[in-house]
C-alpha cells in the first residue's frame, strides 16, 4: 500500500494533528509519504520520519502560504498521480476536511471523515468514523480505488518509530484558477498553549460567575501547562476571547485530559470535547449533566476545590 499524509504547518511549524496522521499512515503498513505545502522549517519537516514517513515532499511555493483550500486540493491530486498513491490520509481540521473532500471529486476516490481507528482491510477496506457528534459510530466500506481519510485527533497513538526523513522540494504546477479565493485577513488565537494543539485543556463556564475570577482557572492552567478553554455563553458574554470557545460550534478539542469547572455540560459543549482521553468536571450541581460525560467528578465549590488543586499539582512538582 502506497500511502500519502498531507501534513498542516503553522509558522513553519508541523501541527501534531498531522504527525498523528503519520502515524496513523504508519501503522496502516506499506509506504508512508508526507507532502508539505507552503512556508516550513526544513528540520520541522525532516523530524516528520521520526513517527514513519519514509520521504517529506515539500511545495515551497510562495503562493502556498495562505493555505487556499483549491490550491492545496490542486496540488495533492497531482502528488497522489505521481506518487502512485492508493490512499491519501488528512487531519480532520477546518483546512483538512474541505481539502479531502475537493481531492476526491478530482480523483475520483472514496472519502470518508471523522475516523477513528486503523482500516479493517480483512475483506475488502472498511473504516470506522464518529456520527452524530460522537453519540455513535457508523462502519463504512470504502470501494473506489483511490481512498481518502480524515481521521479524528487521538485516532492513532503518537510514537517516534524512525530517524530523519529525506525532504525533497516539489515544484507545483498552479493557474490564476486555483486563485480564485483569496484571504483578505486573518485573525490568530494568542496564548502560550492553543486549544487545538494541547494536551490539557482546563474550561470554564457560567459557574464562575465573572471574568474577574479567571484567576484561579489560569493558575491551574499554569501549574498543569494547560491551555485555557470556555463554555459558549461565557465567550458570548465577553468574559473570555471567541477563541477559547469550546463546543459545536467553537474549537473542537481532543487532550489528553480536560478539566471543566462550573459548566453544566450541554450538549453543544459535549459535542466538542468528547474525544478527549479523560474529563473530570468540577461543580457544586451534582445533578449537572457533565457529570454523565466524567471519567472523573468533584462535587464542590469551584472557588474551594480549584486552588486547592493546584496548591496540591504544585506540592507534587
Amino acid at each position: 500500500m502506497n500511502t500519502l499524509v498531507f501534513v498542516e504547518t503553522s509558522e513553519g511549524k508541523v501541527r501534531k494533528a498531522s504527525l498523528e496522521a503519520v502515524a496513523y499512515a504508519h501503522a496502516m503498513g506499506g509506504t508512508t509519504t508526507a507532502v508539505a505545502l507552503g512556508k516550513a522549517d526544513l528540520s520541522e519537516l525532516q523530524a516528520i520520519g521520526k513517527y514513519g514517513a519514509s520521504k517529506v515532499i515539500h511545495g515551497s511555493d510562495p503562493r502556498l502560504d495562505n493555505q487556499v483550500i483549491q490550491a492545496y486540493s490542486s496540488v495533492l491530486a497531482k502528488v497522489m498521480q505521481d506518487e502512485n498513491a492508493d490512499v491519501l490520509i488528512l487531519a480532520n481540521s477546518s483546512l483538512g476536511t474541505p481539502v479531502a473532500a475537493k481531492v476526491a471529486i478530482k480523483t475520483n476516490a472514496s472519502f470518508v471523515s471523522n475516523v477513528t481507528e486503523l482500516p479493517n482491510t480483512s475483506s475488502g477496506f472498511m473504516v470506522k468514523r464518529s456520527i452524530y457528534t460522537g453519540k455513535a459510530f457508523a462502519h463504512v466500506e470504502m470501494k473506489n480505488a483511490k481512498k481518502i481519510i480524515t481521521i479524528k485527533k487521538n485516532a492513532a497513538e503518537l510514537k517516534e518509530v524512525g530517524s530523519n526523513a529525506q525532504v525533497i522540494n516539489y515544484t507545483a504546477t498552479l493557474n490564476d484558477a486555483d486563485f480564485n479565493t483569496k484571504t483578505i485577513s486573518s485573525e490568530k488565537a494568542t496564548g502560550d498553549i492553543l486549544l487545538p494543539e494541547a494536551e490539557i485543556v482546563v474550561s470554564g463556564g457560567r459557574g464562575m460567575k465573572g471574568p474577574e475570577h479567571w484567576g484561579i482557572l489560569e493558575a491551574l492552567a499554569k501549574a498543569l501547562h494547560a491551555a485555557t478553554g470556555c463554555s459558549k455563553p461565557v465567550s458570548d458574554m465577553g468574559w473570555r476571547p471567541h477563541h477559547e470557545h469550546v463546543g459545536q460550534t467553537g474549537v473542537k478539542v481532543a487532550p489528553q485530559l480536560y478539566i471543566a469547572v462550573g459548566i453544566s455540560g450541554a450538549i453543544q459543549h459535549l459535542a466538542g470535547v468528547n474525544s478527549s482521553k479523560c474529563i473530570v468536571v468540577i461543580n457544586k450541581d451534582a445533578d449537572a449533566p457533565f457529570f454523565k460525560a466524567a471519567d472523573y467528578g468533584i462535587i464542590g465549590d469551584a472557588f474551594e476545590v480549584v486552588p486547592k488543586l493546584t496548591e496540591a499539582i504544585l506540592a507534587s512538582k
